[in-house]
C-alpha cells in the first residue's frame, strides 16, 4: 500500500498526524533543517517522536536538507550518530556531504534524497541508487509522464509531493529571500518573498504577484498508485493541527477508497471541497499535467483570506451527562450547524442547541479562545476529534 507521509512541526502535530491516518511523518531538528521558523524538535523531542511513532507501528523521518556551507558542518557527525541511536527510520538529505558522512562512518541510517536535490530524470535516479539511496523524492516540477517513466526504467522507491505549497523557484532552490531580506532560504530562513505583492504601477494602483497556487493531486491518487509511487507527501511543517487533521483525513479517505474500490466522483468532490476550504490559496495539479500555465499562478488580484471554520477540538466526553467537552478555537453560538470529524474517519452533523461552561452555566455562545465548553450530544465522540463549521 502507498505510504501517506505527513509533515509535523512539533510533537502535538506529529501525534495528530498519526492519529488521523498518516503512515509516516517527517520532522526537522533545531539544526540542519529547512523551515527554521517552524517550532522544530529538540533532541529530547526527537527521541519522544521516535517512541510515539514506533509504538503506533508508524515511521519517522528526519530532514537534514539544508545546503551546507563550511560553517554549517560543525556538529553534523554527532547529530547523525544521535539519530542512529534514536532509531529514526530514515534521514532526508540533499547534500552529498551528508551521504558520504553517513556511509564513511558506517552510520546505520536509511537515506532518502530530498526534493531540494531537484531530481527530474531517470539517469539521476540511477546514480542516486548506485550511491545507496533508498528513496528519491522527485522535484515538484516532474510530470506524470516522467514519474511513470522513471519508476518503470529504474524500479526505484519514489516519493512524490501530493499536496501543499509550491515554490516559485526550482524545488526550493531560491535566492530571492537572500537578496530581499538577507535570509538564506536554502539554509532554513526562507522569507517567502514569492508571496509578496509588488507595486507594478503606483499611479494606477496596480499590484503584481509571482506566487504559485498550491498543489492538489487528490483526483490523481489512482494514477499515482497505479504508476508505482511509494510515498505520497504532504507539505506544511508550519501548518496548524486543524490543517494537518483535515488534510491527512481527506487523503486517508481517498487512498483507502482506492484500495476498497470505492473511489467515486461523489467522494472526490466532497474531499476536494474540504481541502479547498482548509487552505487560503487556490490550488491546481501544477506540473503533474506537464508544463504549467497562467491558471497555475497568481498575477494580479490575489486574495488569501483565512476562514474561521475550525471551531474546537474535543478533549473528552462526559458519559454521565452525555456531553462533548470541547476546547474552543473560533466563535460559535447556539443554532449553528456544525460538523465533527474524527480520527476514525467518522463524521457527525448536528445543530448546537445548548452550550455550557465548565461550571455548568448556560451560554449563548463560545467567544473566548481556548475556553472549555460542554455541548450536549447523545453519542460518544473520540478525543482529538475536530469540530468545524458545517459547510458541506
Amino acid at each position: 500500500m502507498v505510504e501517506l507521509l505527513s509533515p509535523a512541526g512539533d510533537l502535538e502535530k506529529l501525534k495528530i498526524a498519526y492519529l488521523y491516518g498518516a503512515d509516516a511523518c517527517y520532522i526537522g531538528g533545531k539544526n540542519f533543517s529547512l523551515r527554521a521558523n517552524a517550532s522544530n524538535f529538540s533532541n529530547d523531542e526527537i527521541k519522544e517522536a521516535c517512541r510515539v511513532a514506533h509504538s503506533l507501528n508508524k515511521r519517522l523521518y528526519v530532514t537534514i536538507n539544508i545546503v551546507f556551507h563550511d560553517d554549517d558542518v560543525e556538529g553534523l557527525l554527532e547529530y547523525l550518530c544521535f539519530l542512529e541511536d534514536c532509531d529514526v527510520d530514515a534521514v532526508i538529505v540533499s547534500d552529498p556531504l551528508v551521504i558520504d558522512m553517513i556511509q564513511e562512518n558506517n552510520i546505520n541510517l536509511e537515506i532518502h534524497f530530498s526534493t531540494q536535490g531537484s531530481t527530474t530524470n531517470k539517469e539521476s535516479v540511477k546514480y542516486l541508487m548506485s550511491k545507496g539511496i533508498s528513496r528519491i523524492v522527485l522535484a515538484r516540477e516532474v510530470s506524470a509522464y516522467d514519474i511513470r517513466n522513471i519508476i518503470e526504467e529504474t524500479g526505484a522507491s519514489i516519493e512524490v509531493f501530493l499536496h501543499g505549497a509550491m515554490c516559485t523557484c526550482y524545488s526550493g532552490r531560491c535566492v530571492l529571500s537572500n537578496y530581499f531580506t538577507g535570509r538564506d532560504s536554502n539554509r532554513g530562513g526562507c522569507a517567502q518573498v514569492c508571496r509578496f505583492v509588488f507595486d507594478l504601477d503606483k499611479k494606477r494602483d496596480i499590484q503584481y504577484s509571482i506566487a504559485t497556487k498550491d498543489l492538489n493531486l487528490g483526483k490523481e491518487i489512482p494514477k499515482l498508485i497505479e504508476m508505482g509511487v511509494s510515498s505520497l507527501k504532504i507539505e506544511g511543517r508550519m501548518r496548524s493541527i486543524y490543517y494537518i487533521a483535515t488534510v491527512i483525513s481527506c487523503y486517508r479517505n481517498l487512498i483507502d477508497a482506492y484500495y476498497n474500490n470505492s473511489f467515486t466522483p461523489t467522494l472526490v468532490k466532497k474531499m476536494m471541497t474540504i481541502l479547498d476550504r482548509v487552505a487560503n490559496r487556490e490550488s491546481s495539479n501544477q506540473y503533474f499535467k506537464g508544463n504549467v500555465n497562467s491558471d497555475d499562478q497568481y498575477y494580479i488580484g490575489r486574495e488569501e483570506v483565512s476562514n474561521k471554520d475550525f471551531l474546537g477540538i474535543v478533549i473528552s466526553y462526559d458519559e454521565d451527562n452525555k456531553m462533548i467537552v470541547l476546547e474552543q478555537r473560533n466563535y460559535f453560538k447556539i443554532g449553528d450547524k456544525v460538523n465533527i470529524f474524527t480520527p476514525s474517519l467518522k463524521e457527525y452533523n448536528f445543530v448546537i442547541d445548548k452550550i455550557y461552561d465548565e461550571e455548568g452555566n448556560l451560554l449563548e455562545c463560545a467567544r473566548h479562545p481556548k475556553q472549555i465548553v460542554k455541548i450536549p450530544y447523545s453519542e460518544k465522540i473520540e478525543v482529538s476529534s475536530m469540530m468545524r463549521v458545517n459547510f458541506l
